[in-house]
């Protein structure tokens, strides 16, 4: 999917390029970044919203689809109309092989007379008894030479005729052959239309569910807390906190969550590049779902449910570094999400993104295995904070699921890993445009 793509570059740039690992949310628009080394210098023709298409590009696009497979429908069927014409007797190619045939029938009939006259001339001269005259000589002589001469000429005619029923049947076949390529191919095109036009409504259909539907807005802030430094193979707590900062209660609250390595200095980043080996798996917990659990394609979200005016709520994060990560720095990143009974939804206008650097493994000593499942949400130590305050209420707090209706296109994709792009922004969503045109105003500040 293009735009699916597009996105999936937007953030995956977004949540590589500097303006992310080291500024704030209000840095953005107000600082402009220091480019990284190992970073590509950006350009306009580089970024991944300029190539966005628009709703009435989107809609051309399925129209112009549209046109195309019903050509190449008429197509096919004229291809298959043509090949089936071949098998009725008025086509000019199969009435010409019927022709043939009957010439043929009749010029090999006719050898068969000549040859059977020719010996019967013959056997007439064998017969003639030794009274016979010079005169009854010479006319069975003349005799055998006149049906000779038949027989050679109605093998010549059934040769002839052979011939012209071979060239006849040859062009019948080619033509049979031809048209079933014919046939193939509009296949094929017809094959790759459809394709075509399900991508452009597809595109078209992603398109609204992501720009009309959702909004973004700063109903939800999320402000993520936590320690400057982990060590690779060990479990690390920390903590966010989603706040509606409405002028109302929202109904439906979810909060998406991950987790992620820097590239090392000097690598390049590109849209080639395999994130997925940067990924740091993430796990959360809450008052009400005590027990650590795993993101899913299932399950991306923590539903935190409804969330009253002003009121927060608290949800504990655990990262755990493969334990042959070398040392260097990650990023944890955290947005949020709502939907109203009433069908109005919004889409947090900025993400929480904490920095942290990772120590390598103790060589001398097996990484710690993960806490076993617990019933109390651990405090983390002192640490850095994304923002937040001390004044919690908690409301809600379900299982994680994904919710359903105007808050898709969230979670996995074809090009990111489960969550990872969600964690940038949202998910192959409108924050990811927010992402990528953040950066562009950063880079252009």
């Amino acid at each position: 999917m293009k735009i699916r793509r597009i996105l999936a570059t937007a953030v995956a740039a977004a949540v590589t390029t500097p303006v992310v690992f080291l500024s704030a949310a209000p840095a953005f628009a107000d600082t402009k970044p220091t480019t990284s080394p190992s970073q590509k210098p950006a350009s306009r023709e580089d970024d991944p919203e300029d190539d966005m298409p628009s709703l009435e590009e989107l809609k051309a696009a399925v129209a112009l689809a549209q046109k195309e497979y019903d050509e190449a429908v008429v197509d096919l069927d004229k291809a298959k109309a043509d090949l089936k014409a071949l098998d009725k007797d008025d086509h000019p190619l199969k009435a010409a092989v019927l022709d043939a045939k009957k010439a043929a029938d009749a010029a090999a009939a006719a050898k068969t007379a000549a040859d059977e006259a020719l010996a019967k001339a013959e056997k007439a001269v064998a017969d003639l008894p030794e009274t016979a005259t010079d005169e009854e000589k010479k006319a069975a002589a003349d005799a055998v030479t006149a049906a000779k001469t038949a027989a050679d000429e109605a093998a010549a005619a059934k040769t002839a005729a052979d011939e012209k029923l071979k060239k006849a049947s040859t062009a019948l076949s080619d033509a049979s052959v031809a048209a079933s390529k014919v046939v193939g191919l509009a296949q094929k095109v017809k094959k790759a239309a459809a394709e075509k036009l399900d991508e452009a409504k597809e595109e078209l259909a992603f398109f609204e569910e992501i720009g009309e539907e959702c909004t973004e807005d700063s109903a939800v802030k999320v402000a993520l807390s936590g320690p400057k430094t982990l060590t690779a193979g060990k479990p690390t707590v920390f903590s966010l906190r989603v706040t509606n900062t409405s002028d109302h209660a929202l109904d439906v609250v979810n909060v998406f969550a991950n987790a992620m390595r820097q590239p090392a200095a000097g690598e390049e980043i590109d849209e080639e590049t395999d994130f997925t080996k940067l990924v740091i798996p993430v796990e959360w917990s809450s008052p009400d779902a005590l027990e650590w659990t795993s993101f899913t394609e299932e399950f991306d979200s923590i539903e935190v449910g409804k969330l009253a005016k002003g009121a927060s709520y608290d949800v504990k994060l655990r990262l755990t570094v493969d334990a042959k990560a070398a040392a260097g720095k990650g990023t944890v990143f955290a947005y949020g999400e709502y939907e109203n009974n009433d069908g109005s939804c919004g889409i947090g206008d900025d993400f929480a993104n904490l920095t942290f650097d990772i120590l390598a493994a103790d060589k001398g000593h097996k990484p710690e295995p993960k806490p076993s499942e617990t019933t109390a949400t651990p405090t983390p130590a002192p640490s850095a904070t994304t923002g937040g305050n001390s004044n919690t209420t908690q409301q809600g707090g379900s299982s994680n699921t994904s919710t359903n209706g105007t808050l898709a296109a969230t979670g996995a994709n074809d090009t990111l890993p489960l969550g990872y792009a969600a964690a940038g922004a949202v998910a192959l969503g409108a924050g990811a445009l927010v992402v990528a045109r953040r950066r562009k105003a950063g880079a252009q500040a």
